[in-house]
């Protein structure tokens, strides 16, 4: 029989990457993650480690081992689901990661909603992009994380995950101060407009960049990106003091008036899909069920709904949302 701890550290270096990763994690000495790796492979009568440069990777043997370790470990978590399911109140602590926006405008309401009904359950919520935080849910640091997935940008769909869809955002051109857009409706000419203007967008590496520059050269331009930052309530900023355009989601205004003049993006690019991941076989766990249901409740709240969601006004011209109207054009957030 392989000891289980053993196979669980070979299954952390191979989602960490190194042996310092693995023991920085799960605070041990790098040397003591060695020695046991090491036993283990006394165990399993094979070799499973091969140096490259200064690191090692996992041999074909050790990626069977993991594989199985895999499906223990889920086992293991329908395990604990049913153990939790057998008690009469939820206790423990559940661990959130969530981008910014997410976290912003249905964290707060949601985290309202657990407290009521669970009192004992710790909640530990960690701003973090979906691109760290989804290798950090295969690695177990996270119980539960919201992601986005922006139009024709999908995310890979690893067969230990599971995903929930949460909401759909809408997404849209915001002007800077001052600038004049075509008294027009249409997607291509409002983006053209602002060819020469400064913009803002996410750092390179972040799927939500890739979409932004993706649409302004579909729009026959290279924008001229001068501020780079996760920070979208930094981005709205930069907008309303007029030195940056910027693409926002309607998340961003949390149910308030928008600030900025908004203009619509072309067909098939105008929504941002949010949902909840989690490992599979947690999905099941009552603390994940009631964690999805209370991010749920808080999507379809009204404080939570985006200015797509009321009455529409009149605007100053086609296409366009003016600072401090709603409409409901073009861009309704819905419970999926």
């Amino acid at each position: 029989m392989f000891d289980l701890h053993r196979l669980r550290l070979l299954r952390e270096l191979k989602h960490r990457g190194t042996l310092a990763a693995v023991a920085a994690a799960l605070s041990y000495a790098p040397s003591t993650v060695s020695q046991q790796l090491s036993q283990l492979e006394a165990e399993v009568g094979v070799r499973l480690l091969e140096p490259v440069g200064r690191r090692v990777r996992l041999t074909e043997q050790a990626e069977i081992l993991v594989a199985h370790t895999e499906a223990v470990l889920e086992r293991l978590e329908h395990a604990e689901a049913d153990i939790a399911t057998s008690l009469t109140e939820l206790t423990g602590t559940l661990r959130i990661a969530s981008f910014q926006t997410a976290a912003l405008a249905l964290i707060p309401t949601a985290l309202d909603l657990l407290r009521d009904l669970h009192p004992r359950l710790r909640i530990h919520v960690t701003h973090r992009e979906p691109e760290e935080a989804l290798p950090a849910l295969q690695a177990r640091d996270f119980d539960l994380v919201l992601a986005e997935e922006y139009p024709g940008n999908p995310y890979p769909r690893p067969v230990e995950l599971e995903q929930q869809d949460l909401l759909s955002d809408p997404l849209r051109l915001a002007l800077p101060e001052g600038a004049v857009g075509p008294d027009t409706d249409d997607p291509m000419a409002a983006l053209r407009s602002l060819a020469d203007h400064p913009w803002v967008m996410e750092p390179e590496g972040i799927v939500a960049r890739h979409w932004a520059m993706a649409q302004c050269r579909n729009a026959g331009f290279e924008p001229d990106v001068r501020f780079e930052t996760t920070d979208v309530l930094l981005h709205l900023r930069l907008v309303e003091q007029g030195h940056a355009a910027a693409f926002l989601p309607d998340l961003v205004w949390n149910g308030q008036p928008p600030t900025v003049a908004l203009r619509h993006l072309p067909p098939g690019q105008r929504t941002r899909r949010i949902f909840t991941v989690v490992r599979r076989g947690r999905s099941q766990h009552p603390a994940i069920q009631a964690c999805r249901d209370a991010l749920l409740r808080a999507a379809t709240l009204p404080s939570s709904q985006a200015p797509g969601q009321h009455s529409s006004t009149a605007t100053s011209s086609p296409g366009s949302i003016r600072p401090g109207t709603r409409t409901s054009s073009g861009g309704t957030t819905r419970h999926k």
